[in-house]
């Protein structure tokens, strides 16, 4: 029988597979519930400094008489610490029902005092963080050095205040993503996730209005991710990485995890067919194991990586000339 337990920035797991931050985690419930299917480890439900902001707007604009600086800065006290509050007790409630890592997670976008919840995370029990970062440059007056310091930024205060192991949440949008994966680990990241799954827009013609575009994965976008696994396990070996993004079953699990991946995340495959689901991943995995007869998963982690195929261009390629060269 394959032996499916792994480490994921120093915490023992059962497995790789980790049920990534979202409504999926945002209640002990759920976390029991995923637990029992055969999760690793759960990231929980985001805090996320954007959605507080905008509630504080909200309710000042709702209101004329909010608009005194002092109501202003009673109801954004008010609203942080209440949100801060519920997401610190589902983080300490579920420590004491599941015996599997938990991960908090803060979705942030900027470096000030707002970091400073990461202390609070730690002393709520959580056994690590994930910092869920994306930053939208939208002024043609900042450069990309810019963009990525402010990631660095936030890291750096992060690991100021907490002393559990701290993973980045990215994007792929960077000019040199190795690069920038690098100066994250130099930082003090144990990890990094590729990829975020952020919100994208769409327009909808018959209303002539932006909307939201799928907000679920498929299958087809693991390859969006497992370029820059194979690359990134090559090139920083001692940086752990959460593959994510189109992972749907145990065999894009073990494809990230031949790629150089440490654990996998997923999320959409559980929305659409609910927790179970793991278990038949799980199952997935072991099949893979038995078939190649890999005792457990450091046997076969990074095999097809980068540093380890014969042919390295197979991940730098960026065209189709060589299937489509004969095609008129």
């Amino acid at each position: 029988m394959a032996n499916l337990e792994t480490t994921y920035m120093g915490l023992k797991l059962k497995n790789p597979v980790i049920v990534a931050s979202s409504g999926l985690t945002n209640s002990v419930e759920k976390i029991k519930e995923l637990e029992k299917a055969g999760a690793g480890a759960v990231i929980v439900k985001s805090l996320f400094e954007e959605q507080i902001s905008g509630e504080v707007s909200h309710l000042i604009k709702k209101d004329p008489q909010n608009s005194y600086p002092e109501a202003e800065d009673y109801i954004r006290n008010y609203t942080r610490d209440n949100s801060v509050s519920a997401h610190l007790n589902l983080v300490k409630d579920a420590k004491k029902e599941v015996s599997i890592p938990i991960i908090a997670s803060i979705n942030c976008v900027s470096a000030k005092e707002w970091t400073s919840f990461a202390k609070d995370f730690e002393q709520a029990g959580a056994d690590a963080l994930e910092l869920n970062l994306f930053v939208v440059p939208t002024s043609r007056l900042q450069n990309g050095s810019e963009v990525e310091q402010l990631y660095i930024d936030v890291l750096s205060k992060v690991k100021k205040e907490v002393s559990i192991p701290v993973s980045v949440k990215i994007g792929f949008y960077f000019s040199n993503l190795v690069s920038m994966t690098e100066k994250l680990m130099a930082n003090g990241a144990s990890a990094v996730t590729m990829f975020n799954r952020f919100y994208e827009p769409d327009i909808n013609l018959e209303k002539l209005e932006l909307s939201s575009s799928e907000v679920f994965s498929s299958p087809a976008d693991i390859r969006r991710s497992l370029r820059w696994v194979g690359l990134v396990s090559a090139a920083l070996p001692k940086l752990e990485i959460a593959a994510s993004t189109g992972i749907h079953d145990g065999a894009a699990v073990a494809k990230q995890l031949l790629a150089g991946a440490q654990v996998t995340q997923i999320c959409s495959v559980v929305y659409i067919e609910g927790a179970q689901v793991i278990n038949g991943i799980l199952t997935d995995l072991e099949s893979f194991m038995d078939k190649w007869n890999f005792e457990t998963i450091d046997a076969f982690r990074g095999r097809l990586s980068y540093a380890k195929i014969e042919d390295p261009l197979m991940y730098e390629r960026s065209q189709f000339m060589k299937y489509f060269s004969s095609r008129s």
